[in-house]
């Protein structure tokens, strides 16, 4: 699990803030100066928060739980479909759905439905439907997909939360806390960080700056999931031995068995003799 340099979250701009007059005095600790009316952040603590949130996402995939992404914003969209795509995890680029974490069964009802009209195109009952009712469940669809289509596979709350711009995804953030689950986020120098689990302190405005930042999450959510792969592999291994064991042993049994056959029928001639 490789941690960016100081240099390469300076080029990527991490270090920029927020004017000064729109900071946050809670964000005090992570500023390192002031400079022509802009909060510079310090990258020696980006660097280690980053760290130390990339290992606990690390533990979270590699115990096979899930990590639900979310970013609305323009700059962060397209970067986190990219990236939770390719290591399997569910995200929401587009508004954030009131209650999808609190009221979390009325989603996957919305989900089922979804998979409901995608059976009826598929089974044949779909062609038997006027031309308008056709294009009404087509927009539905449609709708659906839009909002909840990469969450389809979420089949229970996830366990972690990473947000880009706790500000903007203030209501996803209070859902989680309510529920206890904990969240990643990457906070500027304008947003609150107490109610974040894992502070990131970096600018999350800039697309190179969330680009980084999610790059090395990612990487270490798919370092986890390697690990748990190859954890299962051994574990079959293992299992697949102890079976091939186990004829050896009931072979070894017979073995003693038929040893000591002759014995007993040498005992019981005796006892036939003396009957007789």
């Amino acid at each position: 699990m490789a941690t960016p340099t100081f240099e390469q979250l300076l080029e990527a701009g991490c270090h920029f803030g927020h004017l000064k007059r729109k900071w946050n005095p809670a964000m005090a600790p992570y500023i390192f100066m002031e400079r022509n009316g802009i909060h510079i952040i310090d990258l020696y603590k980006t660097a280690a928060k980053l760290e130390e949130a990339s290992a606990a996402l690390k533990n979270i995939a590699k115990s096979g739980k899930k990590v639900l992404f979310v970013a609305t914003k323009k700059q962060a969209k397209q970067v986190i479909a990219d990236h939770a795509s390719e290591v399997g995890m569910p995200y929401v680029i587009e508004r954030w759905p009131g209650g999808m974490l609190t009221n979390f069964p009325t989603i996957r009802k919305a989900v089922k439905k979804m998979t409901a009209i995608d059976k009826m195109s598929k089974d044949g009952t779909f062609d038997n439907l006027s031309k308008r009712e056709k294009l009404q469940i087509t927009r539905q669809r449609a709708k659906l997909e839009k909002t909840l289509g990469s969450i389809a596979d979420l089949n229970r709350l996830p366990s972690a939360l990473f947000v880009v711009d706790v500000l903007k995804e203030r209501i996803a953030v209070a859902e989680a806390k309510r529920l206890g689950i904990p969240v990643f986020a990457m906070v500027d120098t304008n947003s609150n960080p107490d109610n974040i689990d894992f502070v990131i302190p970096a600018n999350d405005d800039a697309s190179k700056s969330i680009e980084i930042v999610l790059s090395t999450v990612c990487s270490a959510i798919a370092e986890g999931l390697e690990e748990r792969k190859a954890e299962k592999v051994d574990a079959v291994a293992a299992g697949e031995g102890a079976e091939a064991a186990a004829p050896k042993r009931e072979r070894r049994r017979v073995r003693r068995n038929d040893n000591a056959a002759p014995e007993a029928v040498e005992a019981e001639a005796p006892a036939a003799e003396e009957e007789a």
